[in-house]
């Protein structure tokens, strides 16, 4: 039997997320951006909540291109705010435009999102050592960090908890539990 994080449950869409992306260290710009635009439209909402919605999201966001979600108008948020297969929030699907704007500038200063946001963990993975999901904070210092980096900048739904399931997501931390197969894996 394969013993996971209890978090993703029994659920097969939580189960293949877990195992396969979340904690994995991701140095891709794509998917960084995705997921910064992900974990943006969860605030307030479980993540199994996006989880269900993220193939919709790919398509209707144009697979996460920063550049045309840059240029985002009037007429595509409106036609946004009408789909339900998203987060029908217009201060979250704002954000995202916003974001998608101040990424590309990231990427013009830095030569990379990646090279950028990797910064606030000295480009390593941070191996914690959780023995159960109540030891995970919803913070820490460097979610703080990055947060009040990001938000000086611009960024829009970027908060420390935020920041911080962000880091999980994209593997800057591992918050698998000990005795979860992937914590090894990944160590």
């Amino acid at each position: 039997m394969i013993h996971r994080c209890e978090w993703c449950g029994e659920d097969e869409l939580y189960q293949q997320y877990h195992d396969t992306e979340w904690g994995v260290p991701s140095y891709n710009d794509q998917h960084l951006f995705e997921m910064l635009i992900l974990e943006g439209a969860q605030a307030g909402l479980s993540w199994i909540t996006v989880l269900k919605k993220r193939a919709h999201y790919q398509q209707v966001f144009d697979h996460f291109d920063a550049q045309k979600i840059a240029r985002y108008d009037e007429q595509k948020i409106a036609m946004l705010l009408q789909d339900p297969g998203i987060i029908r929030n217009r201060l979250k699907v704002n954000s995202a435009i916003i974001n998608a704007r101040l990424f590309l500038e990231v990427q013009s200063h830095y030569g990379s999102f990646s090279d950028y946001i990797w910064q606030f963990v000295d480009g390593e993975p941070i191996v914690n050592h959780r023995r159960t999901l109540s030891d995970i904070p919803a913070t820490t210092k460097e979610s703080d960090h990055m947060s009040k980096a990001l938000k000086k900048k611009g960024f829009k739904f970027i908060g420390s908890t935020i920041c911080y399931a962000y880091m999980q997501a994209v593997g800057m931390v591992n918050d698998h539990t000990i005795d979860c197969f992937c914590y090894q894996a990944l160590k």
